[in-house]
């Protein structure tokens, strides 16, 4: 098989990510989306370190086509390696790595936050993350379940239908 060809398994990782973001496209709660999910799985699953990267990315940029791009992009962008760059150096999933992936995004995300909306003094960095904490208790439920769907749907799949496993 050539380089230039996608195997199964990375058909049905890319598959899998496609389908998670069509569900941020669909109105949801507040910051319950797949996108961390989505930055973990390419990680973990790809062997293809540079399409754990550039899949995932594209994947977003997609879906920002059509909700829109915004001035913390670049955070959300940097956020979204940092978590896929975790799903690579992970050996296996586990409850502490969809939990490190969500504290990351949110820690760089609302770093972008705090640089663009708000005084660059402790008062305006302390208000932007304490204003964001409702949002991360959605982030962690959507961090979990899209990642638990993925993670557990990807295992079925592969061990199933791919003997991949």
């Amino acid at each position: 098989m050539s380089n230039t060809y996608l195997s199964k398994k990375q058909i049905v990782i890319i598959a899998f990510m496609l389908v998670a973001i069509l569900f941020r496209l669909m109105p949801h709660l507040p910051n319950f989306t797949p996108i961390t999910a989505i930055a973990l799985f390419g990680g973990l699953y790809f062997t293809n370190k540079s399409m754990a990267y550039l899949v995932p990315i594209f994947i977003m940029i997609l879906s920002d086509l059509f909700l829109g791009f915004h001035s913390i992009s670049i955070f959300v962008y940097a956020a979204f390696l940092g978590v896929s760059f975790i799903g690579t150096q992970t050996k296996k999933p586990s409850v502490f790595t969809i939990l490190l992936g969500s504290v990351s995004f949110f820690v760089i995300t609302n770093f972008g936050v705090w640089l663009l909306s708000y005084p660059k003094n402790l008062t305006g960095f302390i208000e932007c993350y304490t204003l964001a904490i409702p949002f991360f208790r959605n982030s962690l439920l959507g961090d979990f379940f899209y990642s638990g769907v993925m993670i557990l749907g990807f295992n079925f799949v592969q061990k199933k239908y791919l003997n991949l496993a």
